[in-house]
């Protein structure tokens, strides 16, 4: 039967070269595992492989032991949990980000995009930022009733929260949870401001609430559009929105009063740079009155779930685009510097700058920012205590 063999995260065995990588590729992937899951298994997902997080003393590698059973483990299904977090509004005092404070309504994304800077959260609940991060994820029942408590708290100063800068709020599980639209309803009803960052069109469900919103200068949204080209789309987030879908979720939006903006995020050298310019055309057309970009970011174990996608689907690439994100980080894989971090140095970092600016200024775009207001804020009324008994 199959396997899980258990090993130390740093095996005494020869390490394997990624299948697919050219001989003589980049010496830096000698220290990768062989650990790719079974294509059939993995159908319709991002990443490749399922290692253990940094955290975990093991790593543990599926092996056929001579039964030739592989083929017969199930495949990875989507599995949700509740997370019964205690607090839902998260602070952060990043020097190069525009807001303090988020919401994050799930853990984990079911869009699977292989890119994603949050998979390595994961690895603080015991699981893979692999495969794991896409199939167990973790939903917050109670955010829209842990919400209206801490809006409501003594002390507690207003300003606008970002929703979707860790997880999609969006993602496929929410249709079926609604936890996204009950929080909007607690902000709607307390005038509180919300920027939303997704890539689904399942957020045109809630054009109600956020035309609404958007009339009293309290919402806008921003959707990432990483290509145009659907075939690419579906190998680098193969459960996120079409592009055309993301799109007409813009139009919608825009149709509708709220204001909206483009994200070309992230920019991967050498595989959708050369889309900038016509995403933020067919932005521009859908109604879009703003834009940013953020070139694409490996920190921890995502660096090693990129590189072993990258040599999957594009072997002859690999060195090229590999080079490229080193000559934008200083050397490395990776910079997480404030300032930096979102959209790296260097000339080829600086030509992306430069197009993306010029496009933006050919188009009208970022001409006025959608500025949101606190001033129709209330606190929500507290809700009768339950007396102890005792």
């Amino acid at each position: 039967m199959a396997r899980s063999s258990a090993a130390l995260k740093n095996p005494p065995l020869a390490p394997s070269r990624p299948a697919g990588l050219p001989a003589g590729g980049e010496p830096d992937t000698s220290g990768l595992l062989d650990t790719a899951v079974g294509r059939e298994r993995r159908r319709g997902r991002g990443t490749l492989s399922n290692t253990s997080g940094r955290f975990e003393p093991i790593a543990r590698i599926a092996f056929d032991d001579g039964w030739q059973s592989l083929e017969e483990l199930p495949p990875f299904k989507t599995a949700v949990q509740a997370d019964t977090t205690r607090k839902i509004i998260t602070r952060n005092d990043s020097p190069d980000i525009s807001f303090d404070r988020s919401i994050n309504p799930y853990r984990g994304c079911e869009h699977g995009c292989v890119y994603c800077f949050a998979r390595p959260t994961h690895a603080f609940l015991g699981l893979s930022p692999g495969l794991d991060f896409e199939t167990k994820l973790f939903m917050k029942p109670d955010a829209p009733a842990l919400l209206e408590k801490e809006l409501a708290a003594p002390g507690y100063q207003p300003r606008t929260i970002a929703i979707g800068t860790n997880t999609d709020p969006y993602q496929p599980i929410e249709k079926q949870y609604e936890i996204m639209r009950r929080v909007l309803q607690v902000l709607e009803r307390a005038g509180h401001p919300v920027g939303i960052v997704t890539k689904s069109a399942l957020i045109t469900r809630d054009i109600d609430i956020l035309s609404r919103m958007a009339e009293r200068k309290l919402a806008k949204v921003a959707i990432s559009v990483t290509t145009l080209d659907p075939q690419l789309a579906r190998t680098m987030e193969p459960r996120a929105a079409t592009p055309a879908r993301r799109l007409e979720a813009l139009r919608q939006l825009s149709a509708a009063g709220v204001p909206t903006s483009v994200m070309v995020a992230p920019v991967i050298p050498a595989i959708n740079d050369a889309d900038i310019e016509r995403i933020l055309d067919a932005a521009k057309m859908a109604g879009v009155k703003s834009a940013g970009y953020v070139l694409l970011r490996l920190p921890l174990e995502v660096r090693d779930l990129f590189k072993e996608w990258l040599t999957a689907n594009y072997p002859d690439r690999y060195r090229h685009v590999m080079k490229l994100i080193r000559d934008m980080r200083g050397g490395k894989d990776y910079d997480s510097a404030w300032g930096k971090r979102m959209t790296g140095a260097g000339p080829y970092a600086w030509m992306i700058g430069r197009r993306f600016e010029a496009a933006c200024e050919k188009l009208g775009l970022n001409v006025e920012k959608s500025r949101l207001t606190t001033e129709h804020f209330q606190k929500p009324a507290k809700g009768v205590e339950q007396l102890s008994l005792f």
